[in-house]
């Protein structure tokens, strides 16, 4: 017997041993206790779903060891008796920077601004230092006592925490919020991966837009897949070392907005990452589509402030979207989770933290439920990040990260008295203080009309005195049973009158001295017991605020609902057929399932259809822009001579306003592409206008694939500055050498896989298969025809040579545009095959256009040249009848030559022609109703019809109008009320939209703007 007990003895003298022994030596004597406290007779919540009443919390050495009705107390064992407080898991935060080391930033080129293309960090690292994966927050952390004791008065007691800066952003870890040393913070290294679309502090010029940030990343993975398969046969790099580390965590994708969501999304796709995606508070905007995804979320409670709109001149500047924001945003969070969507809060984005219990509170009176709120706060954020086996609930063998609250939590007379982290107790109230509210007759030396009410919360009292009618707000202090209150009593008297006393049962009193020097006695009796608000019964329901409806897409203009395809017969109009039929009078048009059903006359409508009466209006088919630049967030990578592995279609902007514009000019069909900074640039984005989708549902699916080239002054960098006469080329020789060097270079790219996928599985499965590469990847498809070039151009001797270059590389360039030296060398394109994209009339704008002429669309088409008429320009988009128009006037053009130099000719260009760019049966239903001649300077659509759904109408068009103002006026109201009943207010700022061209050479890394 004493053998076995001699040997438990032992055993839980090892145990108390593991948890005591550390690596620090320690200055003074040794005590280790084994910290074993038992909270009883509490309401205490395990988690989300699971509340025990008059029950028991266990914690030893740091560790939740039981918890329920039964609990068997231990003998030596602290006992809390907590009879009426609540204890709560402590609060999670899985996306926060505690800790983590201030970032520095410097200006590139070291303030002299010389750009700086390669990476200033030494080491077998990364070449671009955006992609720091390497960065472990376990190793840089260092605690931060002020920061921490500012998140656990939140009721938090842990956070997973990380550098948030750059691209591949490292990993994070898994700390406390106790006041220790990092060995005893820290509880796990290596938590998740984390990802975004900014380059943060790296100040190297790639990437310099969203666009070049989505590529890098999308690189990295494949440099990273290539480097784990090739083995010790490569170069070192820790980066990509590190980066396969991070694949088996879960990774993390912070973006911008909305729209970012499902940007990410599509990069998890293709490396069939699923991301765990932070938001910006938006997401309610594309609802639908985020659902879609499948993410779960982790959502800011970053409500903005109403602005301040007194003056009529400032409220003009804020859009529709952001009064409408300023609105809803509190219903984000019961938005999302009414659509089933998981997600975690975070205190992140937060102007001040002290917002966090405001704001949520805020949320919750929007309609998001308790419970829902602190699954966001708990058990989602662990379970999302894989550590609910340390924190999220109070299950045994969890840390013992909890709180105790006098009160519902979630309640505003709610105080949070202790955090207890890793079994540490952090007071914030005194959990055992008497409730001394109430009203108290009050009587000092021979006064006694005086009256003390003490209000406000359990743990953080109220004061005031009342004498006669006068109210007096007194400074009191309480120490357990002690109470020092200080007054001025007659404010026509000046000094203080100072108490001092004690709690005898439900009376205070003392003795004081009065302003003059004199000596009195005191006391308060209670006369009536505080009675605080009658709990509403679980089964009465919260009256929701009110808020606007959402717009397809969020901003002015927008439609509350998408608008559908429906069957249409269009009657007695002039249809413009660009077919064999000519302009046919008195025509009908039949549309069914998105298509042209039928042309011709005395047509009948099928049961269901709209029947629009097309007498003395022009019907055609949609316009189509080759060269435009709406609805982008950037339109230049420009950090490298060649972008070609950066896609405009990863950074379509569908709530562009400049979409809406161009419908109502007619305008249904676009190719947005990249801009002129580098010699090759990025793919582009076939996209149709229809305004309320998003930005996938833009994109014209099977659409051949286009990349855009430049020539001239731009791509040389010829007017940008000494100081950054750097990147090759700076002549236009220089430029063709960059076409011979990256198409050789794709030429022996593309070789190298044909061999490799021509290799049997047993010969693949001893070799290394080529590195993938999507800049080249791109060019390889131009040799294979499999995308096609639109080359910026101006002057006929560069355009000679690219034709050059292609027929001794063969390969062919589909179209010039801009072209306005195209006149002078129009046999040869002829010859070559290659289509003319040109302005209509713009000229000598700069020195490589000063030889432009009006007649250069004329002259190309007499050639043999397949010429299209475009924009450029977000303004011109909305004419570009009437520039086709000009065809007529200077080149004496037919009328319906000129209009197939919008419709017809950009189409076969677009090698859409099968489906777009005439009336004819069983192409795309993309139409314009026009109340005059289309070529007319007094035409405009009626309606604008894209695959049989009206996108802009003429008359909902007015009332769109009417609504807007309406709406704006319903918000300013509202936002003045909330000024007035002392919400915060921020200044409006005016900000120009931004409207690219082709001149746009610089990148732009932020995200759009959102328009009125």
């Amino acid at each position: 017997m004493r053998k076995l007990f001699l040997t438990g003895m032992l055993a839980w003298g090892l145990a108390q041993l593991g948890w005591s022994q550390v690596t620090f030596p320690r200055n003074g004597v040794y005590d280790e206790r084994p910290g074993l406290y038992a909270f009883t007779n509490a309401t205490i919540i395990v988690d989300p779903k699971t509340t025990l009443e008059s029950a028991t919390l266990l914690i030893r050495n740091g560790r939740i060891e039981a918890v329920g009705k039964t609990v068997a107390i231990p003998a030596g064992a602290v006992v809390a008796d907590l009879k009426g407080k609540r204890i709560y898991p402590g609060l999670v935060d899985i996306e926060s920077d505690y800790g983590m080391p201030a970032l520095q930033r410097t200006p590139p080129g070291g303030g002299r601004g010389v750009p700086q293309y390669d990476s200033n960090k030494k080491g077998a690292y990364n070449w671009n230092q955006a992609i720091q994966p390497e960065t472990d927050a376990g190793t840089i952390f260092k605690a931060n006592v002020a920061q921490a004791n500012e998140l656990r008065k939140l009721g938090f007691g842990a956070v997973v925490t990380h550098q948030h800066d750059g691209i591949a952003r490292g990993s994070s870890a898994l700390v406390t919020l106790a006041d220790d040393r990092e060995n005893n913070v820290v509880i796990r290294d290596r938590v998740a991966g984390h990802y975004s679309f900014s380059k943060g502090t790296s100040t190297q010029t790639y990437p310099n837009s969203p666009m070049g940030a989505v590529a890098l990343l999308r690189q990295t993975y494949y440099d990273a897949d290539w480097y784990k398969k090739a083995g010790k046969t490569v170069e070192a790099n820790l980066s990509l070392d590190a980066f396969n580390q991070l694949q088996s965590f879960p990774s993390v994708f912070e973006v911008p907005d909305k729209l970012g969501v499902l940007r990410a999304k599509k990069i998890g796709e293709e490396f069939g990452i699923p991301y765990i995606i932070k938001t910006a508070g938006d997401e309610y905007q594309r609802l639908d589509e985020v659902k879609a995804t499948g993410a779960s979320l982790i959502v800011p409670l970053n409500f903005p402030q109403a602005y301040d709109v007194e003056d009529a001149w400032d409220a003009d500047n804020v859009t529709l979207a952001e009064m409408k924001h300023w609105e809803m945003a509190p219903a984000n969070p019961a938005m999302l989770a009414k659509a089933g969507i998981s997600f975690a809060l975070t205190t992140a984005n937060l102007r001040n933290k002290t917002d966090f219990w405001a704001n949520l509170r805020k949320a919750i009176d929007y309609g998001l439920t308790e419970q829902q709120a602190l699954t966001a706060l708990t058990t989602t954020p662990a379970q999302l990040l894989k550590i609910d086996n340390e924190v999220g609930s109070l299950k045994p063998g969890l840390l013992a990260n909890f709180l105790i609250t006098s009160d519902n939590l979630f309640s505003a007379d709610n105080v949070i008295l202790e955090n207890w982290i890793r079994g540490k107790q952090y007071v914030y109230s005194d959990k055992n203080a008497a409730d001394l509210r109430g009203t108290y007759n009050l009587t000092i030396g021979d006064r006694s009309n005086l009256k003390l009410t003490i209000s406000g919360k359990p743990g953080k009292p109220e004061y005031q005195i009342q004498a006669d009618t006068v109210k007096i707000t007194p400074k009191v202090a309480i120490t357990n049973d002690l109470l020092s209150m200080q007054v001025q009593l007659d404010k026509k008297q000046s000094g203080t009158t100072r108490l001092t006393g004690y709690r005898e049962g439900s009376t205070l009193k003392g003795e004081g001295e009065l302003p003059d020097g004199k000596t009195v006695k005191w006391s308060a009796t209670l006369a009536q017991p505080f009675q605080a608000a009658a709990a509403k019964p679980d089964t009465v329901k919260k009256t929701v605020p009110e808020i606007g409806g959402l717009l397809y897409p969020f901003v002015g203009m927008g439609n509350p609902a998408k608008p559908k395809a429906q069957p249409m017969l269009i009657r007695n109009a002039t249809v413009w057929t660009n077919e064999k039929e000519g302009v046919m009078q008195n025509a009908d048009v039949l549309v069914q399932n998105g298509k042209i059903a039928q042309v011709g006359k005395g047509l009948a409508a099928p049961a269901g259809a709209q029947v629009i009466d097309g007498t003395g209006k022009h019907l055609t088919n949609g316009i189509i822009d080759e060269h435009s630049h709406i609805a982008l967030y950037s339109i230049n990578e420009g950090g490298q001579s060649s972008s070609a592995e950066v896609r405009m279609g990863d950074v379509v902007n569908s709530e562009d306003i400049n979409i809406y514009r161009q419908l109502a000019g007619g305008v249904t069909t676009s190719q947005l592409l990249h801009g002129s900074a580098n010699s090759i640039g990025g793919q582009s984005a076939l996209v149709k206008l229809k305004w309320g989708e998003a930005p996938q549902n833009l994109l014209i699916p099977g659409a051949d694939g286009f990349i855009k080239f430049a020539l001239g002054e731009n791509v040389k960098q010829a007017n940008w500055g000494d100081a950054v006469r750097i990147r090759f080329p700076q002549t236009r020789m220089g430029v063709e050498q960059v076409y011979f060097d990256h198409f050789t270079r794709a030429r022996e790219y593309d070789n190298a896989w044909k061999a490799y996928n021509s290799l049997n599985a047993k010969e693949k499965a001893k070799a290394v298969p080529p590195r993938r590469d999507i800049e080249l990847d791109a060019l390889a498809e131009i040799l294979n025809k499999k995308r096609f070039i639109t080359c910026h151009s101006y002057v006929q001797s560069e355009i000679n040579m690219l034709m050059k270059v292609a027929d001794s590389l063969g390969f062919k360039v589909n179209t010039f545009t801009h072209i306005l030296e195209g006149y002078k060398v129009a046999d040869k394109m002829a010859k070559h095959g290659v289509g003319g994209s040109t302005f209509a009339d713009w000229w000598a704008y700069k020195m490589e256009v000063k030889d432009a002429i009006p007649y250069n669309a004329a002259l190309m088409a007499r050639a043999g040249v397949v010429v299209s008429i475009n924009s450029d320009d977000a303004e011109m988009a909305r004419r570009l009848n009437q520039e086709a128009a000009k065809a007529v006037e200077y080149g004496g053009i037919s009328e319906e030559d000129a209009w197939k130099m919008v419709t017809l000719n950009p189409a076969k260009l677009l090698h859409l022609d099968n489906k777009l760019g005439s009336i004819r049966a069983g192409k795309d239903a993309d139409l314009v109703l026009w109340n005059n001649n289309p070529l007319a300077i007094y035409a405009r659509p009626d309606k604008t019809i894209i695959e049989g759904a009206v996108y802009f109408d003429a008359q909902e068009d007015d009332r769109k109008r009417d609504e807007v103002q309406k709406e704006r006026a319903r918000l300013i109201q509202k936002m003045l009320t909330a000024k007035a009943g002392g919400a915060s207010t921020q200044r409006p700022t005016f900000r120009r939209q931004r409207m690219f061209h082709c001149e746009d050479v610089e990148g732009v890394m932020a995200e759009g703007e959102e328009q009125k």
